[in-house]
């Protein structure tokens, strides 16, 4: 073991010690599962992982959320929520992610509140903070906590105490809400959500990739997968599949991005001021 993972892993324990219990948002991915992880080890029984099923996560994230918790052992809940009754989340201005973020810690800070738990805490590391990322601010205002960054844990450093930990999803690729994959200013509905879902459903079932992305700039569907694996698609009646079937959707056009995922590639779209705002 890396004696600076060691460090910064007792660090991470250290922190969740001293909050003395904390209700974690729990995505199942493996940020938040090393912080309830670490925080079931630091804690005990005075950690509870709560995850949010709305229609904006893809149904097996949820379900791998719920394996994940009960591989850690951690006690958890899975609240229903859904952002689009929230009109200042569907007509997606360029800071919607605030919206969902405040009604996500209002459910929190509720629940927090019954159970009679201290702190809630997210899984944002720091290399989360490079991006533009309106969500935080409303967390903040919120009192949530971040214990990844206090311990100045990197995405890499986080992976890696994953693996430390034996869990199974330390290599699970990062994954983001379904609304992610719509350009701002375009209405976000209920029949784009289920049209992106099956589209990258469809890739993964016929290309085998691991990561995929479907961004929705009606009428072309333009797929992001991981660079390594843009050479699956390098084959004439594999492509000639999948445009087939995601034309089927209501899609017009089917394009595939030739640099490849890039996570919160649709904020390229934004210029350097409302980047900042």
């Amino acid at each position: 073991m890396n004696e600076n993972i060691e460090e910064k892993l007792a660090r991470l324990i250290n922190i969740l010690k001293n909050k003395e219990s904390v209700l974690i948002a729990f995505s199942g991915g493996v940020d938040s599962a090393v912080v309830a992880a670490t925080a079931k080890i630091a804690l005990k029984n005075k950690a509870l992982a709560v995850t949010i099923n709305s229609p904006l996560i893809l149904q097996e994230e949820i379900e791998e959320a719920i394996k994940v918790a009960r591989e850690i052992g951690i006690d958890h809940i899975v609240l229903d929520g859904n952002e689009l009754e929230d009109p200042n989340f569907i007509c997606n201005p360029i800071n919607r992610c605030y919206f969902c973020k405040k009604n996500l810690a209002i459910k929190l800070k509720n629940l927090a509140e019954e159970k009679g738990l201290k702190n809630i805490v997210d899984g944002t590391n720091i290399d989360d903070l490079k991006d533009y990322r309106p969500g935080r601010v409303a967390l903040s205002e919120a009192g949530i906590e971040s214990p990844l960054v206090e311990a100045g844990l990197t995405k890499k450093d986080v992976r890696e105490i994953a693996r430390i930990l034996g869990l199974s999803i330390a290599d699970k690729p990062s994954s983001a809400c379904l609304a992610s994959r719509i350009p701002y200013g375009q209405k976000i509905t209920l029949e784009k959500i289920k049209r992106i879902a099956e589209a990258e459903k469809i890739i993964k079932e016929i290309v085998k990739v691991k990561q995929v992305r479907v961004r929705d700039h009606e009428p072309i569907a333009r797929i992001e997968v991981d660079p390594n694996e843009r050479r699956l698609f390098f084959n004439e009646k594999i492509m000639d599949e999948v445009s087939q079937k995601i034309q089927k959707l209501g899609f017009k056009f089917v394009a595939l991005e030739l640099s490849g995922y890039i996570q919160g590639s649709l904020n390229k779209m934004l210029n350097n001021k409302n980047s900042m705002q």
